[in-house]
């Protein structure tokens, strides 16, 4: 009996040791004091103070390397943590090693708050060793930042550095690496820690030459001396997300020479295909995506299966599944594995489940993973990653001037004139949201929330004045404005100064998304009389051959439905136009806020419009929100108009202008499409959302919606599929 309990211990610390387990203080500018937090399956979390005495103090002091502990502190006297809370009603006899041996209630089993976090305060008095060995369970060498030194002169010159001397900061300082132990696995955690995939061998011979000839100079070789300790036996297997889960030990330098019979360690880092300047390094279509990140490697995680885009469920959602996406899609590992639907809420199937991963897989398809059984998890569980990318220095090459905070003003780019590099401002013609969206994206500042052709209140840098870009176009995926198409020469009929382009970033936006399911459902052929269309005759959502007919005798045909457009961002979705410019339509009682907010089109199967319907303006509000969520926008009595998140806006069939005249429309095969902000007037997370299509079958008399999805929840050979079928069907019929 004894020995099945060592063997299901040490099996415990045996999944301690692949998971991470780490401990740390924090909130103090003291090192020997703070609060108690654990990592713990790739995640931070706090430990709670129920039922804790002096022995756990003891335990927790002695695995950060001091001597013993002092005492301990409750009710969050270092501040509240963020997070979970990972451990309560802890217990420990005094005598562990670690506190991850103590008992507990088991990992996130607590009833407590964060004003409960608990402290603790060491013997500031560490023993004295001359080598401080550290491994993946102790918390007292975190190897957390690194950096390349590039020693070469084919290196120097690079933007981005991908290959140098490995450096790790400690305790405030920068340390070299010894590369004894050193392999092609310690350096694929490097390298994912700066944003790189993967890492290849570098040419070990140039760098040992470099080394030899520095050590034959004294003064060089006491200059190494004085740097104290040296970070060596760096020991990983490559499946880790950083160094500080690595074996490590620091030492001092032994005889003459630091890393005795070695040398510094030397990276070489391999960049993702969108990194690479050389096109064979392209990668295939990934069966993965990241979906309303605001910033370059962020998103929610969406893979493609049959098909079809879904998204993950976050049940044990962790660092190294988050990191194998990451690598996957051309990044570093992972810097946070966010659950909960950080990055906002997708829509479809949700495709995985419980994803466990080793950290060697090359997709997450590889990965173990449970199918999602109905109603087991929601979207608002949909699983988000956020990526170490690599400094590319592209955010050096464009600011932000004479806004009253960091995040906004007039845009000035780096560009090369005559030779030489020259700041200056960028033309306001055609400047508009996805133009905004790069500049925000490469400053690392998030979306744009506004696209400015005024700027008349942001003054200019000095000698930034004179229009250096100009015709710029952006898709809205590059990585920086430079990157856009523009006029080969600078032609600007508007003018710099007051008339430059600027943006306005947020670190959230909203995300306005079309219920597709609705549409399907609810649409039917109504022939109503011109009588009744006077309001929608106003608005001019009738075709245009309904001003020849005698009025108010004869009738239009309508394809009516329902649409339902749901707001799954991050932050609430507002009418650009402010209150005083709202307009007031008498056959409806209510102020509209919006022009063309919705196209409603019917197109031949090659994608010629052959009908269309828009309800000429709009007004937003909340027409339902789930439980738990307050209505705040509504229409009448000129309330405040918008769509909270996580709230829909309801059209109904049954209202004006929600229809599309077909009246003159032939009997046949059609697709049926709505698409929502078409003008990409105001800023959302993501753009690729706003079209809903459907197949459309209309026989003169009755008319079938079927298919309905949003623009993007099929893949590209999907959707080819999806129309040969429909060929193979036409000529069968």
């Amino acid at each position: 009996h004894k020995d099945k309990k060592t063997r299901h211990f040490s099996k415990y610390l045996l999944i301690l040791l692949i998971l991470g387990f780490q401990v740390r203080l924090v909130g103090s500018r003291n090192r020997f004091e703070g609060r108690v937090e654990v990592l713990y399956n790739g995640a931070w979390g706090t430990v709670c103070d129920d039922e804790v005495n002096i022995n756990l103090a003891h335990v927790v002091c002695r695995e950060l390397g001091f001597s013993s502990g002092l005492t301990w502190a409750h009710s969050a006297k270092f501040g509240e943590g963020r997070g979970q809370i990972w451990l309560d009603n802890v217990w420990c006899s005094g005598s562990e090693s670690s506190l991850s041996e103590c008992r507990s209630n088991g990992w996130g089993v607590s009833d407590c708050t964060h004003a409960e976090d608990l402290g603790v305060i060491c013997n500031p008095d560490q023993p004295n060793h001359h080598q401080v060995r550290v491994s993946n369970t102790s918390g007292s060498l975190r190897l957390d930042e690194v950096r390349l030194r590039p020693v070469l002169t084919a290196t120097q010159s690079a933007a981005m550095v991908t290959e140098g001397v490995l450096e790790v900061r400690h305790a405030g300082k920068w340390r070299q690496v010894c590369s004894l132990g050193w392999d092609l696995s310690s350096s694929r955690v490097a390298c994912g820690m700066l944003g790189f995939p993967s890492a290849e061998q570098h040419d070990t011979r140039v760098y040992r030459k470099l080394w030899d000839s520095k050590m034959e100079d004294p003064a060089t070789r006491s200059a190494a001396r004085k740097k104290a300790f040296w970070v060596e036996r760096v020991q990983c297997s490559g499946s880790e997300v950083s160094l500080a889960q690595c074996r490590a030990q620091l030492s001092v330098p032994r005889h003459d020479v630091p890393c005795s019979g070695g040398m510094h360690a030397v990276v070489r880092c391999v960049p993702g295909a969108q990194f690479s300047r050389s096109s064979a390094s392209r990668r295939p279509q990934a069966a993965v995506r990241l979906k309303a990140g605001a910033r370059l490697g962020e998103g929610r995680v969406e893979v493609l299966r049959e098909g079809k885009w879904g998204t993950v469920c976050d049940h044990l959602w962790d660092l190294t599944a988050a990191s194998v996406v990451c690598r996957e899609l051309g990044f570093g590992s992972a810097r946070e594995a966010p659950r909960g639907a950080l990055m906002g809420q997708g829509t479809g199937p949700i495709h995985m489940n419980v994803v466990q991963c080793s950290g060697r897989e090359s997709s997450i398809t590889q990965c173990r993973f449970q199918e999602v059984p109905r109603y087991s998890c929601k979207h608002s569980q949909d699983a988000s990653v956020r990526c170490n990318v690599p400094n590319t220095g592209l955010s050096a090459k464009v600011r932000l001037a004479g806004g009253r905070q960091a995040a906004e003003g007039r845009v000035e780019v780096l560009m090369e004139v005559n030779g030489q590099q020259r700041w200056g401002s960028v033309c306001s013609e055609n400047w508009g949201i996805n133009e905004a969206m790069v500049v925000c994206r490469q400053l690392g500042f998030g979306f744009a929330s506004r696209a400015h052709q005024e700027t008349w209140y942001w003054p200019s840098s000095s000698g930034s004045e004179d229009v250096l870009l100009s015709g710029t176009h952006c898709i809205g995926t590059e990585n920086s404005i430079q990157q856009c198409s523009r006029n080969g020469q600078v032609y600007c009929p508007r003018g710099g100064g007051a008339r430059a382009a600027g943006v306005t970033c947020a670190d959230a936006a909203p995300d306005l998304v079309i219920d597709a399911q609705l549409v399907q459902e609810s649409a039917y052929l109504e022939d109503r009389p011109l009588r009744l269309l006077t309001c929608a005759h106003e608005e001019n959502c009738l075709s245009s051959s309904a001003a020849r007919m005698t009025w108010p005798y004869g009738h239009r045909r309508l394809l009516r439905f329902s649409s339902r457009i749901m707001n799954l961002g991050r932050a609430d979705f507002r009418p650009r136009a402010s209150r005083e410019s709202w307009t007031w339509h008498q056959c409806h009682r209510h102020y509209h806020s919006i022009e063309v907010f919705t196209h409603y089109d019917l197109l031949t199967l090659n994608g010629t419009k052959v009908a269309e319907g828009h309800k000429a303006s709009f007004c937003l509000e909340d027409t339902y929100c789930p439980e738990g969520l307050t209505k705040r926008y509504a229409c009448y009595n000129m309330g405040d108009q918008g769509i909270t998140v996580g709230c829909w806006d309801t059209y109904r069939h049954d209202i004006d202008c929600q229809w599309v005249d077909i009246t003159d429309v032939r009997p046949g095969d059609y697709i049926f499409q709505v698409e929502v902000n078409p003008s990409l007037d105001m800023a959302e997370s993501d753009f690729q959302n706003n079209v809903m299509r459907c197949r459309c079958r209309y026989d003169g008399a009755r008319v079938y919606l079927y298919g309905c999805h949003n623009g993007d929840a099929y893949s590209a050979e999907a959707e080819d599929l999806f129309e040969h079928q429909r060929q193979i069907s036409n000529n069968f019929l």
